[in-house]
């Protein structure tokens, strides 16, 4: 891919305390990064110098440099010591960058100077040190673009699954569900396949939530009562939507071939069977945003930090769907 045609993708560091900075510099060492993209991190060039020692490398990090290997071109928003940032845990200032990382990438993304975000792993706990009253990037970023209606979707190339319910607990999960939100939900990955995944009617099945489906009405009413009308009112609009079908077996459908994408009523419902088959190279997706948002499916692996021992599996995985998804856009 040329020079011109390469899209530009804004890479936030995430927290400078875990393996996001790592993850970073060894993403800058695959070429295929930039036979893909023009790639820029949002985050602090030090402490990226600080994770290439820590794998035994040097980089060339900071404003203005030219992406490529070894060199990574840093959109600098922050200016930490390494003692603001401990590896290894939470740190007030550490935390504070990060949620100006994903500031900065959003904000350019909404202004076209960016064509996608790719984001790297958070803590949760730290957004709230820094002040953001939301529990996770996925709310962020759609209070950034405005309150977007959006949902998640974890990706690899074999299973594709998106959430109805995400960062709440599972009870709390339970009372939420309703026709209204799993339709919406299905609209917006329908909506999303279309639009970037290069499918023209996507296959989704949608997993039910109790044993069985409810085996009709015996193990719980959800799947009649909320998740059949959903489905049904979906396929009045044109949508290839099937279900509900019994959680224990769709994924493995799925994996199969048999559906596109496998839609979940709660979290670890979907994201259990989808790291099990995509824990080294599942890829977080926001769908519904106005601009193009990818992520790592990990966390910031605390226990490891500094230790030079993560895997930029996933980050790469990540870029090259953000960069398919703007090339398809």
């Amino acid at each position: 891919m040329g020079k011109a045609k390469r899209p530009v993708i804004g890479i936030t560091m995430g927290d400078p305390g875990g393996i996001g900075p790592e993850i970073v510099v060894l993403a800058h060492r695959s070429r295929e990064v930039f036979s893909v993209c023009r790639p820029v991190v949002y985050g602090d060039a030090g402490i990226l110098r600080r994770a290439a020692a820590v794998l035994g490398t040097t980089i060339d990090a900071g404003e203005g440099v030219e992406p490529g290997p070894a060199r990574i071109a840093v959109r600098p928003l922050s200016a930490l010591s390494p003692g603001d940032a401990p590896f290894g845990r939470i740190s007030e200032p550490g935390s504070r960058a990060m949620a100006d990382y994903i500031r900065g990438a959003a904000r350019d993304a909404l202004a076209g100077r960016i064509d996608a975000v790719v984001t790297c792993p958070i803590a949760k706990e730290g957004l709230r040190i820094a002040g953001v009253p939301f529990p996770g990037h996925t709310e962020f970023l759609a209070d950034l673009c405005g309150g977007a209606d959006v949902a998640m979707m974890l990706a690899g190339d074999r299973l594709r699954v998106a959430l109805v319910t995400i960062h709440v607990a599972l009870r709390e999960a339970l009372e939420l569900l309703s026709a209204p939100l799993i339709e919406r939900t299905v609209r917006i990955t329908d909506a999303f396949f279309r639009r970037y995944m290069g499918t023209d009617a996507p296959r989704i099945a949608v997993a039910g939530v109790n044993p069985h489906a409810g085996e009709g009405g015996m193990f719980g009413d959800e799947e009649e009562r909320m998740i059949a009308p959903a489905v049904a009112a979906c396929r009045r609009e044109g949508m290839d939507a099937s279900g509900p079908w019994p959680p224990d077996t769709v994924f493995h459908r799925a994996y199969k071939g048999e559906f596109d994408v496998v839609v979940a009523m709660t979290h670890d419902h979907g994201l259990i069977p989808l790291k099990l088959v995509h824990f080294e190279d599942g890829v977080n997706v926001t769908m519904g945003l106005p601009v193009i948002r990818t992520s790592v499916d990990h966390g910031t692996a605390y226990d490891i930090a500094g230790k030079g021992a993560a895997s930029p599996g996933s980050l790469l995985a990540a870029i090259r769907m953000a960069a398919g998804m703007a090339a398809r856009r």
